[in-house]
């Protein structure tokens, strides 16, 4: 059976290591919304990236997204989508979410409070993983079930770019 290793960047370091990104099978892009949009960091990245952009190098890359707030919109949906633009820019091949809002729990979905902090998609994003923090700090947020969400998420990348990679070395 193929691993997968996962290697985790912040946005600057990432930035400053690009050639290693050139080998990565997938790459997972992932910031916090600030002010309804993208942080400072992942923009800076997007910025250096664009060198490799003008060679399509990471073309047919498999690729995702995901965010957190401090509040159940946030206006992360903004935030995705830059990110999903940019994987779109690359000519990377982007995996959504994959997943029901509150799949573990469908009927917290019947009640006026919505799905709880142990639900998955709790907050109901088909593009990738939406955590909401509130002004809570970690370790304490992200709540269980969007911490989860995230690892569910990380797998399905990963076995989507197992089956990809298998399917263009044969």
């Amino acid at each position: 059976m193929p691993t997968v290793t996962a290697k985790l960047y912040t946005a600057l370091e990432a930035a400053a290591c690009l050639d290693e990104l050139d080998e990565a099978d997938a790459i997972i892009l992932g910031c916090p919304t600030y002010m309804g949009s993208m942080s400072a960091g992942m923009k800076v990245f997007i910025e250096v990236a664009a060198k490799k952009w003008f060679t399509l190098a990471w073309k047919n890359k498999i690729a995702g997204a995901f965010t957190n707030s401090s509040s159940f919109s946030g206006d992360k949906l903004n935030t995705l989508v830059g990110l999903v633009i940019n994987a779109m820019q690359h000519g990377m091949i982007f995996v959504g979410l994959g997943m029901m809002a509150s799949s573990n729990k469908p009927d917290e979905m019947n009640q006026i409070t919505g799905p709880g902090p142990d639900s998955h998609n709790r907050v109901g994003s088909f593009i990738g993983p939406m955590a909401a923090s509130f002004q809570v700090d970690p370790p304490d947020a992200p709540c269980k079930g969007d911490i989860e969400t995230a690892e569910m998420y990380g797998r399905r990348v990963a076995e989507i770019t197992l089956q990809f990679t298998r399917g263009k070395n044969t």
